[in-house]
């Protein structure tokens, strides 16, 4: 197990003092505890559904507790990772996204004919695509939400008379069943473009011949003022805010909308790595890489005073460094973008506020 010496008990001991093998990146367990629960209030307090964004953690302890807290379905990228959801268990799986592989449209369909308790929703943006998940369906029909999406941004029907005609095929297509519409409003710079954008989606929600239907969004970043501008539509609001679950140090320390709002979440990573060098005045190397640490939404953040990292290579850290490091020094680093930090570790361990390992954490990507 990567950072954990063989053939020695670690449970109950010390970070600092165990068979631990560094770099070594840990979980708070008080941490994670304490943003699952508080997004799970606020979408309760706020009279949304929770459908986490499971991707960023491909995790079954994560899942159970997010699943144990209220959330009313767990959400996929793709559908190896909807089958690994629900190899983990999970009853109602959202793929935020259109879905064009073969070999998982027939195993979604076979698991949806195997389980009647299994529900399966996922996004379409175009007639089709509607005819694809159609030409795999089994005797149960993809249930599935037309999505809408903004000018440069990544899937979604363009305009609304595009959405309307998806919406148009999709219900009269046997195998497809129509539940509702779906947006992603992440890649917004603003507020203003966001409340436009919401907008825009409760008009297409007001097109559709469709009982109870859900209007689902991403939520990461403006999920205040999702829960403000959405409260009244006639519609079951589905937020899949995923990052929360970790939170970070870095990129959505930055974006959080606890930063305007009552409230807040806990980064819950901390990566350790020793010294290797001081080859010049200022300068420390660390042996920290690309392979331990997030670095594609900005570097690790050391947490000493005078300590800057300027670069990653594959198994080292570049730190300009004025607090007097010395080779063989522990030092801690927080993260900056959670989702791409749970896949670099098949085994995370969990740290209480002693840093006493007391369980871990398991990864399936």
């Amino acid at each position: 197990m990567k950072g954990i010496l063989p053939g020695e008990d670690w449970l109950g001991r010390s970070l600092f003092d165990g068979p631990f093998s560094f770099p070594l990146m840990v979980v708070h367990r008080d941490a994670i505890e304490h943003n699952i629960a508080t997004m799970a209030a606020f979408t309760r307090d706020h009279g949304m559904l929770f459908a986490p964004h499971a991707k960023t953690h491909l995790s079954p302890e994560i899942a159970a507790r997010q699943l144990d807290a209220g959330a009313w379905a767990l959400t996929a990228a793709t559908p190896s990772q909807a089958i690994t959801l629900r190899g983990f268990g999970v009853p109602r799986v959202l793929v935020a996204n259109q879905v064009a592989d073969p070999a998982g449209l027939r195993w979604l369909a076979a698991e949806l004919e195997r389980d009647p308790d299994f529900e399966f929703l996922c996004f379409v943006d175009s007639v089709a695509g509607v005819d694809l998940l159609a030409a795999h369906a089994g005797a149960r029909p993809f249930q599935v939400l037309a999505e809408l999406g903004h000018a440069g941004g990544r899937g979604g029907s363009r305009t609304l008379g595009g959405l309307l005609e998806v919406v148009g095929r999709a219900q009269e297509a046997a195998g497809v069943e129509l539940v509702g519409v779906a947006g992603y409003e992440g890649g917004l710079k603003s507020a203003e473009e966001v409340v436009g954008y919401l907008r825009r989606l409760q008009e297409a929600v007001e097109h559709l011949r469709v009982r109870n239907p859900i209007l689902s969004v991403g939520g990461s970043q403006w999920f205040d003022v999702i829960g403000r501008e959405l409260v009244a539509t006639q519609a079951r609001i589905v937020l899949r805010a995923g990052a929360y679950v970790s939170h970070d140090d870095g990129y959505y320390r930055e974006r959080t909308p606890f930063n305007r709002i009552d409230g807040s979440l806990r980064p819950a990573f901390e990566v350790f790595a020793h010294v290797l060098s001081t080859p010049e005045p200022g300068l420390a190397i660390v042996a920290m890489g690309k392979r331990d640490a997030p670095y594609d939404e900005g570097l690790p953040i050391p947490r000493r005073e005078g300590v800057t990292v300027v670069a990653m290579q594959d198994q080292h850290t570049i730190l300009r460094d004025t607090s007097g490091l010395r080779v063989g020094d522990l030092v801690s680093f927080g993260i900056s973008h959670p989702c791409t930090a749970f896949d670099k570790w098949r085994t995370l361990l969990t740290v209480d506020e002693n840093y006493t390992v007391v369980g871990t954490i398991t990864t399936h990507f």
